[in-house]
């Protein structure tokens, strides 16, 4: 990767770090369905058009939809979640605790993906991302009954996240990023209007310059613009190659979010950052783990 691509890549990684910001921001005028309705079908749109005009794939056949409703119902329930989440809790909790995502994934993937292992190096990473997550919990429990609600709403979605990943991994194969990247977003789009009009006490409170600006944030520069240049940077570079960036999200997400939310900076947020960061940077830094069942299977048994 060249100096332009690895500027590339930090800014799209910086500015998916502050879209838990952005989330803020809208939810405050917006309801919490009312807000993931509106961004996905903007994106969908958006998505669409430039398939379009570049001729990307768009159709699938018949089991190629099939696959792609499932992939969108999962997508549709992980960010539900993610945004009941984010209603409760602060931006910088819920930036630090979505980038566990490579966690989960990483351990999913031992017992769900072939030739996928845990080496030990990756192991001393989990653990440093995961007492991350706990020192987050216990400060989130002593600022807010609501906040550790919160965090505990998208440590689910992560969850779920792990588990779609895997999903999209084993299928992938037979489709084209671009219809990968179209599909949930689109068929989770209306059904978070749908959700929107039963359980938002209101769908929309009010609307102001930084809510407009929040939701263009979301719909165009993360939803679009970042899962497209993502999409493409995997596709020329690897993922493994970006993964090694993605340590900057969540010291953007905390960074965004005490400097334009106020939120607290506390000891355990700082500790908390500290140990995800080192834990990704450990756990993406190291080769993959091939061949080291026989080392770790007494760890993360399941491989025989």
């Amino acid at each position: 990767m060249d100096a332009r691509a690895a500027v590339f890549t930090i800014l799209l990684c910086v500015l998916f770090g502050a879209n838990a910001v952005a989330i803020k921001i809208s939810l405050a005028g917006l309801g919490v369905f009312t807000t993931a309705g509106i961004r996905f079908g903007i994106a969908a749109v958006v998505i669409l058009l430039w398939a379009l005009l570049t001729g990307k794939p768009v159709r699938v056949s018949f089991y190629q939809f099939k696959l792609m409703v499932v992939l969108g119902l999962i997508f549709y329930v992980q960010l539900s979640l993610f945004y009941l989440g984010l209603s409760r809790t602060t931006a910088s909790h819920g930036t630090l605790i979505a980038n566990i995502l490579p966690f989960v994934v990483l351990v999913l993937a031992h017992y769900f993906i072939e030739e996928e292992f845990i080496s030990l190096k990756k192991v001393i990473g989990l653990i440093l991302g995961f007492c991350g997550v706990l020192l987050l919990l216990g400060d989130a429990g002593q600022l807010d009954r609501d906040v550790l609600v919160g965090d505990l709403f998208v440590l689910s979605a992560v969850l779920i996240w792990g588990g779609n990943a895997i999903y999209t991994k084993r299928i992938i194969g037979s489709f084209h990023p671009s219809q990968i990247t179209l599909y949930p977003v689109a068929i989770s789009a209306p059904l978070f209007l749908l959700t929107a009009l039963f359980l938002d006490r209101e769908m929309v409170r009010y609307v102001d310059g930084s809510i407009l600006t929040a939701m263009a944030y979301q719909a165009f520069v993360t939803a679009s613009f970042g899962l497209i240049g993502w999409t493409m940077m995997i596709k020329r570079y690897g993922a493994s190659t970006l993964h090694s960036f993605i340590f900057i999200m969540p010291i953007s997400g905390v960074f965004f979010g005490v400097v334009m939310l106020g939120e607290p900076l506390t000891m355990g947020l700082i500790g908390s950052i500290i140990l995800v960061t080192v834990g990704l940077i450990v756990v993406n830094s190291s080769p993959r783990g091939l061949g080291q069942k026989k080392y770790y299977h007494y760890i993360f048994p399941g491989k025989q």
